[in-house]
């Protein structure tokens, strides 16, 4: 089976690059430089005409969609128990995944590229406060479902690979991370993890060879 990930700096494809990690897979890396537009480059929406990342490559076949991508990772990699072994728990991780992509991430890009968002003069500044205080709702949930507990269930599962994205990225942003102290200490414990040490290095790697060309 031959593996690639579409993969950009910063954003969510950090996500399956961890959890293939994880499982051990072997896969190749296909770098997107969407500071330079290649997302949205010919040849990229041939792949991906939604011209977004993380895309995963299966034997050539085009999977899209972080929730997609990482179930497929979890059922096709089970040693790695990257999802709950119970049912319930089961589809619980899979709509935590879902709250991740659907619920957080979308508060999260108004504050990079606000003028998505409302392209009036001077709206830019409104735009980011209010989808800061839906990050903060959303990051107050987390703190109480991480609430005495290393993970968001009995072990490590792409769940926490996902959320770990979200809260780290809100950090970027600048924003008050003081009153989620179980979302900080799973930050903290998640950059311990040997598969997110060698992404932090790789995104590091990435991002100085974008810079020279």
């Amino acid at each position: 089976m031959k593996l690639a990930l579409y993969y950009a700096p910063i954003a969510c494809s950090m996500v399956p690059y961890i959890n293939l990690t994880e499982s051990g897979a072997d896969f190749e890396v296909r770098p997107v430089n969407m500071g330079k537009g290649q997302h949205n480059s010919p040849d990229y929406l041939k792949v991906n005409p939604k011209h977004k990342v993380p895309v995963l490559l299966v034997d050539g076949e085009v999977i899209t969609e972080n929730v997609a991508i990482n179930l497929w990772i979890a059922r096709n990699f089970p040693q790695a128990k990257l999802l709950p072994s119970d049912p319930m728990k089961e589809i619980k991780a899979i709509s935590l995944m879902a709250w991740c992509a659907s619920g957080i991430h979308p508060a999260l890009t108004p504050n990079a590229n606000p003028k998505r968002f409302c392209d009036l003069p001077g709206t830019e500044e409104n735009v980011k406060a209010c989808a800061q205080k839906l990050l903060a709702e959303n990051f107050t949930i987390a703190n109480n479902l991480l609430a005495g507990r290393d993970w968001f269930f009995d072990h490590f599962t792409a769940v926490d690979s996902y959320f770990f994205w979200t809260f780290r990225r809100g950090t970027q942003f600048g924003l008050d991370m003081s009153p989620f102290s179980n979302c900080v200490s799973h930050r903290d414990r998640m950059m311990q993890r040997p598969s997110v040490q060698k992404l932090i290095a790789y995104e590091a790697k990435t991002m100085e060879e974008f810079s020279k060309t």
